[in-house]
């Protein structure tokens, strides 16, 4: 693989400086060292302008998606939709405490709930899970318990065709997401253990039929074992890691992950597939940035 990648010319560590501003002019702010004046900065002061420029940034992304798009929704999903707009500001509201945030965010959610109805899609991200998911969420810290009891009502009675798959974007993985999800931020049994081990047990069953070799867990989706994050092992183990397993299956999803991180590529990237021998995908769909979210969160829960 060519070098798709951009150089890190940052040192290790960058001290603080004890001034309490930085005076800088366009020209300086252009220069390769700006960065590092800028984190040399106090933390208090770092964070605040770093908290400013992402609110911009909000602000951009929902006046673009929301507010000129006729406030109509064409695409309800988490992942390409209105919905991620409405995840946006609730995340922003969880830094601020914005009131108006939660509304719009309220809003947006409404008008996905309508159009989602009838969707056969059931996963956090991409379906009707997510919008119900985010909608109690929002109804609980907006204090409307009729809302969040309506939002409850209709994730409870989503049900998983036979013929699901198990990944994260469309499939059994990211139903469990919207699960953790409700559980997180609600309470711990709002959706019950017995609902989600129904699943787990699927999803365990199905990557120990499939696997293959040293590779304890495997899945298939469209013809290919796919490594990660959006149809493959990283989504997958992802989600079980946020679950409560058996011994065995710790010990399946830890040796899923050392099989990956064993198998990776000379460049430091990973397959997209099973024997795929192409190294070319850099994405969080397939390749290393999905993955190392993974082992993020394995390094912090089962430490592989």
């Amino acid at each position: 693989m060519g070098d798709r990648y951009f150089p890190n010319e940052m040192p290790d560590y960058i001290p603080e400086t004890t001034t309490t501003a930085v005076d800088e002019t366009v020209s300086e702010r252009n220069n390769k060292d700006s960065l590092t004046k800028l984190l040399s900065l106090p933390y208090n002061i770092l964070s605040q302008r770093l908290k400013a420029s992402a609110l911009d940034v909000k602000d951009t992304v929902v006046r673009e998606t929301w507010g000129m798009s006729g406030k109509r929704v064409k695409d309800y999903s988490l992942y390409t939709g209105a919905l991620g707009t409405a995840y946006l500001l609730f995340k922003a509201y969880q830094v601020t405490r914005n009131q108006n945030d939660l509304n719009l965010c309220s809003d947006i959610i409404k008008a996905c709930d309508s159009v989602s109805r009838d969707s056969g899609r059931v996963t956090f991200i991409c379906g009707r899970a997510g919008v119900c998911a985010l909608g109690a969420v929002a109804a609980k810290h907006a204090g409307d318990g009729r809302l969040l009891d309506h939002y409850l009502a209709q994730f409870k009675e989503i049900r998983l065709p036979s013929d699901l798959p198990y990944e994260l974007l469309y499939g059994r993985a990211g139903f469990l997401w919207a699960c953790s999800f409700l559980n997180k931020h609600i309470g711990k049994e709002t959706i019950s253990t017995s609902r989600k081990r129904a699943v787990v047990d699927e999803i365990i069953k199905a990557g120990r039929l499939t696997r293959k070799g040293k590779c304890p867990l495997l899945y298939e989706w469209h013809g290919k074992r796919y490594w990660g994050a959006a149809h493959g092992l990283a989504g997958i183990m992802l989600v079980l890691m946020d679950l409560e397993l058996t011994p065995d299956e710790v010990e399946d999803v830890k040796g899923t992950l050392h099989y990956m991180i064993k198998n990776h590529f000379p460049s430091g990237n990973y397959p997209s597939s099973e024997g795929n021998k192409s190294d070319c995908l850099v994405h969080w769909c397939h390749g290393a940035p999905g993955i190392a979210l993974t082992l993020a969160k394995a390094a912090e829960v089962i430490l592989v």
